[in-house]
């Protein structure tokens, strides 16, 4: 099967079918977990993935945060809240990929 130019988590599910299923069950379970709306789980995770140095994850978790609803300001400000955490090189890793989640939303 030719992988060239897909996204890796699709390269990921048509790889791995059934490991990727389980993966999925995972992040359903998560998802449907009282406490915070869609909205804040979201920003909440754009915080991770920044923190974790992830830009691939922070840019998805950015389009996902604007379809739930949430500014450009409360997107940009997850990421950022990182620089006394991370420092500022994590934060402009991931300052970018939150714009590009930003405007994949838009489209």
């Amino acid at each position: 099967m030719e992988q060239v130019g897909k996204l890796p988590f699709q390269i990921f599910q048509d790889e791995f079918p059934e490991l990727a299923g389980r993966f999925n069950d995972l992040v359903d379970a998560q998802r449907s977990l009282k406490g915070m709306d869609p909205k804040t789980k979201q920003l909440v995770n754009i915080a991770i993935q920044t923190a974790n140095r992830n830009p691939m994850g922070v840019k998805m978790h950015s389009c996902m945060a604007k379809k739930q609803g949430a500014s450009r300001d409360e997107i940009l400000g997850a990421v950022v809240l990182n620089l006394h955490l991370s420092g500022l090189s994590t934060v402009l890793d991931c300052l970018p990929s939150a714009l590009e989640g930003l405007e994949s939303a838009e489209d």
